[in-house]
């Protein structure tokens, strides 16, 4: 995983600028993948998702898928048992 782990015992803190949550815990690989790209495609060019992903396979996998499919991973916070995922949709 490429991206820096943050931290974070107040993950509501963390969220100013966040438009769409997606909960997507007890959610398998590539189920979480594909869940979290269907979200993105139907938000706006510049729009913050925030993805809350399971230990394990899917925060080492989807951020990375996420990457190679054009979208900028902008943060990663160990929220304690989840991991919250902060994805910006490119610009057109």
């Amino acid at each position: 995983m490429s991206q820096p782990i943050h931290s974070s015992e107040n993950a509501a803190s963390d969220r100013a600028g966040v438009d769409v949550q997606l909960d997507l815990r007890g959610t398998p690989c590539p189920l979480n993948f594909v869940r979290t790209k269907l979200q993105l495609q139907r938000m706006q060019a510049g729009q913050v998702l925030e993805v809350w992903l399971d230990g394990g396979e899917p925060i080492e996998q989807v951020p990375d898928s996420l990457t190679m499919a054009g979208y900028g991973v902008e943060d990663i916070r160990d929220c304690q048992g989840y991991f919250a995922l902060q994805v910006r949709c490119p610009q057109s």
